[in-house]
């Protein structure tokens, strides 16, 4: 069977086969030596002029030994090339991280973008399906540039047009182990770009120790650990409301007493009151007197949240078309609630009657208290929404290690583990994985991944002896009535 060809149909075929197939006849266009020339000569001078501009001191490195030796001799070439080795040596030995922010880490981008990006490029494209086949010729997405940190490998990719990030986030695993990285991440640089993140080693690896208590009193953002490009991981609790999940053992505790840790100043300048539901009275116990408010017995924290609505409700009527946003002051501080395993009152208590108040007074604070100074931190294993309803009324999330993939989409919201954030394969080990989140915040749809510092048990019975308050008991609101 003859091969269909592009081209004119022959004529005058002749075949005794019943179903061969029409073949067609390549046109052929012959075209002058002199059109040849003039487009050989175009597209190598178009070439050199894209070299320079895109790699102007790589250029000039090979261009000035070259010239030098041309004509001087090649000694002065090699003798300067020599002096120009030494130097780097001798500055990255004295000034290890100018070097590394200057030359060496755009040294390393260079040979990865040489080596792994651009040799592999093709074919995991059209592996993956990124690529697209239009009348017989491959379109390709542009590969822009490599940017090299200390720990990843950013890729700026142009997309081609009609694609979209889904296409994409879809497909994370092929371009991770297509260019031999342990995972990638997807985020959108600007219209029709993408970054991808390629880690090289896991920069939170180790256990972060403590966050040192703040010297000033502030109500946030807290520092309560490191995110992985280096910088201080700050969770704000003024202004906001935070949902922390995580399967037990994932390191919920060091997230919720590393913003303890940071409010300790601003609770001692009578700026910020802390009230604590601990349920379990396993894990906020351990620090009680370090709380202004403390309940345990479930209807004890039905009260206590009933409290909240109060001054929340008493401090809204106060507010009204004085002031939209809340100020810390002594007579009106911030009130931060704390609800460890918040599961535990609104899923799996057994008093309907009080399981009623919970989950109306939480919803309540989760709607109208931001504005006027009162936030809820909650804690819980279990997102689904059968237990917690009222997950998608707390603005800022954290995701520690969860046990299904699918949890991690219910935490951060629809699509976000397609976009790395993949909190379901941190590890089990404590030394390893506690304390490794992925967090996303009101103001951002991409998630970061980030490490929360391990609050000891001798961490917390120092913050107790520096800072403990008085304590209301389990029945407060009874003798305040």
């Amino acid at each position: 069977m003859f091969k269909k060809l592009p081209g004119d149909e022959a004529q005058h075929l002749v075949s005794t086969t019943p179903d061969t197939a029409v073949v067609f006849r390549p046109a052929v266009v012959r075209t002058p030596a002199i059109v040849t020339l003039v487009i050989f000569v175009w597209r190598l001078l178009a070439g050199v002029v894209r070299l320079l501009w895109r790699h102007p001191v790589a250029s000039v490195v090979v261009a000035v030994p070259c010239a030098l030796g041309w004509l001087y001799g090649w000694q002065w070439g090699v003798a300067l090339v020599a002096l120009v080795l030494l130097g780097l040596t001798v500055w990255g030995l004295v000034d290890r991280p100018s070097f590394l922010r200057l030359v060496g880490w755009r040294l390393l981008a260079w040979w990865r973008l040489v080596w792994v990006y651009r040799r592999h490029w093709q074919s995991v494209m059209i592996v993956s399906g990124l690529s697209r086949k239009v009348h017989g010729r491959d379109y390709l997405p542009h590969l822009i540039k490599v940017t090299c940190t200390s720990w990843a490998d950013l890729v700026t990719v142009k997309m081609l047009k009609g694609q979209a990030v889904t296409d994409w986030s879809d497909r994370i695993e092929h371009l991770a182990h297509g260019f031999g990285a342990t995972l990638c991440r997807v985020t959108v640089a600007r219209s029709g770009r993408l970054l991808l993140t390629f880690p090289r080693r896991d920069p939170l690896a180790t256990p972060l120790p403590a966050v040192p208590i703040p010297p000033a009193a502030s109500v946030g953002p807290v520092e309560i650990g490191k995110r992985e490009d280096g910088t201080p991981w700050r969770l704000k609790v003024h202004g906001t409301h935070v949902l922390v999940a995580g399967a037990t053992g994932a390191g919920k505790g060091s997230v919720i007493w590393s913003a303890v840790r940071g409010l300790l100043p601003a609770k001692r300048a009578r700026l910020v009151e802390i009230w604590a539901l601990d349920p379990k009275l396993m894990e906020l116990s351990f620090g009680r007197d370090l709380f202004d408010r403390y309940a345990a017995d479930p209807a004890h924290c039905a009260d206590l949240l009933e409290a909240a609505v109060k001054v929340m409700q008493e401090r809204a009527g106060r507010f009204a078309g004085v002031q939209r946003n809340h100020t810390p002051t002594v007579d009106d501080p911030f009130i931060l609630i704390i609800v460890d395993e918040i599961a535990f009152l609104t899923a799996y208590q057994n008093d309907k009657g009080l399981k009623l108040r919970i989950s109306a007074a939480l919803a309540t604070l989760t709607t109208q208290g931001r504005a006027v100074g009162v936030g809820v931190l909650a804690a819980l294993q279990d997102p689904r929404k059968d237990v917690l309803s009222i997950r998608n009324l707390f603005p800022d999330k954290i995701a520690l290690r969860l046990d299904e993939s699918e949890q991690v989409d219910m935490v951060l919201g629809d699509g976000t583990r397609d976009r790395g954030a993949l909190a379901d394969l941190i590890s089990p080990d404590p030394e390893q994985g506690a304390g490794i989140a992925y967090t996303r915040l009101e103001t951002s749809p991409d998630p970061i991944r980030a490490r929360a510092g391990y609050v000891s048990d001798a961490d917390i019975r120092a913050m107790v002896a520096a800072f403990a308050a008085d304590t209301l008991p389990l029945s407060f609101t009874e003798e305040m009535a």
